[in-house]
């Protein structure tokens, strides 16, 4: 190790989001030291289904997100690692250059696992598989274009990117539709070796000739780690637009009608969880933004909501429940907007304890604390009525995001000797537990009591009461 007066050893970590790419620069104990950030080409979506993104703005975007973020940062960076959306892939020739658009994670032309075959039938005669023998075509996800990039050379997959994409890490191997394409890269665990920084690219980035490059993991499952949720019993609930949890089990969970998935996790766990349509964006669709910290204040006031309400934005729910003609229901009129604004907190607190509810009868219960993240666990009072529904103190991650959780995957076996031992090093809370409010766990009680009800009675609900 460097003693303390030398300058310390830094990772980087790169989100390949679908707006822009952001990097972070962080040590080993987790202090971030330094970010940056590059805006991408906007998707384009030509006809219904469709949605792709001119790849060849990906690696331009990253050099200048790692410049910005390296230029005059006092230490030495160790290693590097990538994440990016799940289920984006492209086609490529063998030095990495785009053949065509990439194929985004959110493509609904065929189900994720035979995106491969899409990519051929996107290539065009003169800029793909007509210029390029179908033996020189590579077919990588985002993360490892950025890779490739990095090393200069053809890199593996990680078991994470690929999980939406045709390959089953339980089995260890592609499924049938994958295989058949003949465009499947090898597969290895995340935060495993991918390479080094190539001259070239370091010329590009700042980053240093030689530096470790390491697998990353999906966007999602970056972040997970960055929250802490990163051995069996613990999860975080990121609350952005919608509500979306994820967790560690000793088991892997599946269950189509209840939208819960598994990720792989590098030490052999399940990472469980999945995605509502229900969030931060129902608030959006009622209240005036600018109105919105008022509200807050006044609700922290108020207590419990005379009304429950289901607060869906749109119609149709993916987690912990799946309906496509689900909609927002209220079982009263609020009494005022003090009283709709508390229902709506409430209505999203119901819906995050029906996950957990869920997830626990699937044999993967939540051990608290709870880990918190996303702008919804900002509020206060919003946290404080989640843990006295759930009944489980809740903790707010400090570095939650997935640029960090790349960080602490390029810390793998560099910094520190595994993942579990860069977590505990490097993830921090942003303050103290918030627990539950003992006055209000009745009424709440019986407030998801009566949500339940109102959900069954639609017919949402797939398993039995």
């Amino acid at each position: 190790m460097a003693s303390s007066s030398a300058p310390p050893f830094l990772v980087a970590g790169i989100d390949l989001a679908t707006a822009e790419v952001r990097v972070t620069v962080a040590d080993g104990s987790g202090r971030v030291v330094a970010r940056g950030s590059a805006p991408l080409a906007a998707p384009d979506r030509p006809r219904p289904g469709s949605s792709q993104q001119d790849a060849s703005s990906w690696w331009p975007a990253v050099a200048r997100a790692l410049r910005e973020a390296v230029a005059g940062v006092d230490g030495r960076i160790v290693g590097v690692a990538v994440s990016a959306t799940s289920g984006t892939v492209v086609l490529a020739d063998g030095d990495g250059e785009p053949l065509g658009p990439a194929i985004l994670y959110d493509d609904r032309r065929v189900p994720p696992g035979r995106r491969w075959d899409l990519l051929l039938d996107d290539a065009s005669p003169a800029g793909g598989a007509g210029r390029t023998g179908r033996a020189a075509l590579h077919a990588w996800h985002a993360s490892d274009l950025i890779v490739a990039h990095l090393t200069g050379a053809a890199p593996p997959t990680d078991w994470s990117h690929a999980l939406k994409t045709g390959y089953d890490p339980a089995a260890g191997r592609w499924t049938e539709a994958a295989t058949a394409a003949g465009l499947r890269p090898e597969v290895l665990a995340p935060a495993s070796a991918a390479g080094e920084v190539c001259d070239t690219a370091a010329a590009d980035t700042g980053l240093p000739a030689g530096c470790p490059v390491r697998l990353g993991m999906t966007d999602g499952c970056a972040a997970q780690l960055a929250a802490g949720a990163d051995r069996p019993g613990r999860f975080v609930t990121v609350l952005g637009t919608t509500m979306v949890v994820k967790g560690t089990s000793d088991h892997r969970l599946d269950d189509p009608a209840s939208g819960v998935y598994s990720h792989r996790h590098p030490g052999g766990w399940w990472l469980p969880g999945g995605a509502s349509n229900a969030g931060g964006g129902s608030l959006a669709t009622r209240f005036d933004k600018g109105a919105l910290a008022d509200l807050d204040r006044r609700a922290a006031a108020r207590g419990p909501s005379t009304t429950v309400c289901y607060p869906l934005a749109g119609t149709g729910e993916r987690f912990p429940f799946v309906a496509d003609d689900a909609e927002e229901l209220w079982t009263a009129p609020p009494a005022d907007d003090v009283d709709a604004y508390r229902a709506v907190l409430e209505g999203v607190a119901f819906l995050e304890r029906l996950a957990f509810e869920r997830l626990g009868a699937m044999g993967a219960p939540l051990e608290g604390p709870l880990r918190a993240a996303g702008a919804g666990s900002r509020s206060d009072v919003w946290t404080a009525i989640r843990a006295t529904v759930l009944d489980v103190p809740i903790v707010r991650a400090l570095s939650a995001d997935t640029a960090f959780g790349a960080c602490v995957l390029a810390a793998t076996g560099t910094l520190h000797e595994t993942l579990r031992a860069a977590t505990d090093a490097m993830v921090h809370a942003a303050g103290p537990e918030v627990g539950p409010v003992a006055e209000e766990h009745d009424e709440l009680e019986a407030g998801y009591r009566t949500f339940v009800a109102a959900l069954r009675e639609r017919g949402w609900l797939p398993w039995p009461g």
